[in-house]
């Protein structure tokens, strides 16, 4: 009969605390550089010249029609080849942008493409640039309109940061292999690594969600979520 013993893994709980606080710590680099990679892309293909669109799209396909791993190990073991070597965790970061960046960017072009026309021309008769009118105008209400969308990803991206132990990164789940390789409690410890990342998951994508309408696009208008 299997014999558990969960506290041959928890008794290791300040390890799993700065695992998981080094898993939040990469997620919210990669976020806040990740989405604003996304805008300026989205407003590329969306808005910006043809060339630039063009590769933005290259870059966008590119990504995602390639798995994270690959990606992961092209920047840490492949730059180093070209003179560009980079530590664990900063190519977990890299990696991680690059990713989000590009689902980001069509998540956003779609918020984007979806602005009524008359509110864009609105905006220009009012003398607004056209900074201002897409900081102020376009961009705020499209985030409110995709920012579920957005939300799901970024977490997403968090979970896949787990493949980061594979370069010596030390966020949760190279902290779990480590505490199995120690007491042989596989079993143990990867449960105890599945439910923090799901409470970082649940905790993360509620964080979002508040934070969403009162510090990045502004408070929606009354019925606005329900409508969703």
């Amino acid at each position: 009969m299997i014999q558990l013993d969960f506290m041959a893994v928890l008794s290791q709980w300040p390890a799993l605390l700065r695992g998981a606080a080094f898993t939040l710590g990469l997620s919210a680099v990669a976020a806040v550089l990740g989405v604003a990679l996304g805008v300026a892309c989205g407003w590329v293909r969306s808005q910006g010249p043809r060339a630039g669109a063009l590769l933005v799209s290259a870059y966008v396909e590119l990504i995602r029609n390639t798995p994270f791993i690959v990606q992961l190990f092209f920047i840490f073991f492949g730059l180093p080849s070209l003179g560009v070597k980079l530590s664990p965790e900063w190519a977990s970061i890299l990696a991680m942008v690059i990713n989000l960046g590009a689902y980001a960017a069509e998540i956003v072009r779609a918020g984007i493409d979806t602005t009524p026309r008359g509110q864009i021309e609105a905006a220009r008769s009012l003398a607004l640039t056209e900074w201002q009118v897409f900081t102020r105008v376009v961009l705020p209400p499209a985030l409110g309109r995709v920012w579920p969308a957005l939300t799901s990803q970024i977490v997403i991206v968090m979970l896949g940061s787990a493949v980061c132990g594979q370069i010596s990164a030390q966020e949760l789940s190279y902290t779990a292999n480590l505490i199995q390789s120690r007491n042989f409690r596989a079993f143990e410890a990867y449960i105890v690594a599945t439910a923090i990342y799901l409470g970082l998951s649940v905790g993360v994508r509620q964080l979002l969600n508040w934070l969403g309408p009162r510090l990045i696009f502004g408070r929606l208008p009354a019925g606005h979520g329900a409508a969703r």
